[in-house]
């Protein structure tokens, strides 16, 4: 089996009924992206995160539970005096972890969630002058509720342009909810009992075979008229940045992989368009009092601009 086909049969024992949600979570970290899942209380998100975690043998996994009161450096670190050589020690704090789930984010102030920007985008930290390099394998995992407002507050535009996808993983089908209790019917979660399916040095092996399959010339000027186009829609308050772009380009790579193939073709950028698109896009207040959203956009332009032969 491949490093994915591993990793993918370890979070469907655990993960019932989402075998294309966890493919597209798989994609992202090969691609060296973020993730963010948005749904409702008790579909899962926690567990799934947990479930990748302890499919890697190695890997430093840490869970950060957002809230109003906590603070930048709860997430960071910070330098504590040590009374014996009246010195300051630096304690480092969870982000210092190659998995990270930031769990229901968007409980947390703005200035607390700006904590993760640079340590997103270029996986290093900048903590009282001194500048800390995070490894290649540095994943990030958020979690948020769309349906409650009391107490939260919505992701900054260039938070959610730090994610290269946002995923929900919907209510499964009756046959795999009676599994679920089944699995449950114990004392313990089963994912306590997981074992690693992988070790570190196959998932990073894997992450450099996605960046070898090969993109054609034609390719990237579609990947990029896709992105482009939404910087032209009436509706649109904020559209896509090239980050988008290479974020599309990267993940379509990474599935390409998983689908047993060496080089991108257009229906794989079509089939991560709207993951990767669409919640970055601003819709000004009339387009979203209507009850259009990020996704309807995108599909609009997958239907008008014409694919490369």
């Amino acid at each position: 089996m491949t490093t994915w086909e591993k990793l993918h049969a370890s979070i469907r024992s655990i993960i019932k009924g989402q075998d294309d949600l966890v493919t597209k979570i798989i994609c992202c970290m090969g691609a060296g992206g973020h993730l963010l899942l948005e749904d409702y209380p008790g579909t899962g998100k926690t567990t799934l995160a947990k479930a990748l975690a302890s499919s890697i043998s190695g890997s430093v996994f840490q869970r950060i539970q957002f809230t109003p009161d906590l603070l930048p450096s709860d997430i960071l670190g910070v330098s504590i005096l040590d009374p014996r050589n009246a010195q300051f020690e630096f304690k480092k704090g969870p982000v210092f972890s190659n998995i990270l789930l930031a769990d229901e984010i968007n409980r947390a102030s703005p200035r607390t969630q700006s904590a993760l920007l640079e340590v997103m985008a270029e996986k290093q930290a900048t903590i009282e002058g001194a500048r800390y390099d995070f490894t290649e394998m540095f994943f990030v995992i958020a979690t948020q509720n769309p349906v409650e407002f009391r107490g939260t507050f919505p992701l900054p535009e260039a938070q959610m342009d730090r994610f290269a996808m946002q995923c929900s993983l919907g209510y499964v089908s009756l046959d795999d909810e009676v599994s679920i209790l089944t699995d449950q019917q114990s004392t313990g979660h089963p994912v306590n009992d997981l074992s690693p399916s992988v070790s570190m040095d196959e998932v990073l092996q894997f992450k450099s075979d996605v960046a070898n399959v090969r993109v054609s010339n034609e390719l990237k000027d579609y990947i990029v008229r896709l992105v482009a186009a939404t910087r032209g829609l009436q509706d649109i308050k904020l559209a896509a940045s090239p980050r988008a772009s290479l974020a599309l380009m990267k993940v379509s790579q990474a599935l390409s992989l998983v689908r047993g193939k060496d080089f991108v073709t257009p229906d794989v950028i079509q089939e991560c368009a709207k993951d990767v698109i669409a919640h970055r896009l601003i819709l000004d207040s009339d387009a979203a009092y209507s009850g259009k959203n990020g996704r309807m956009y995108v599909q609009q332009l997958l239907d008008d601009i014409p694919v490369p032969a």
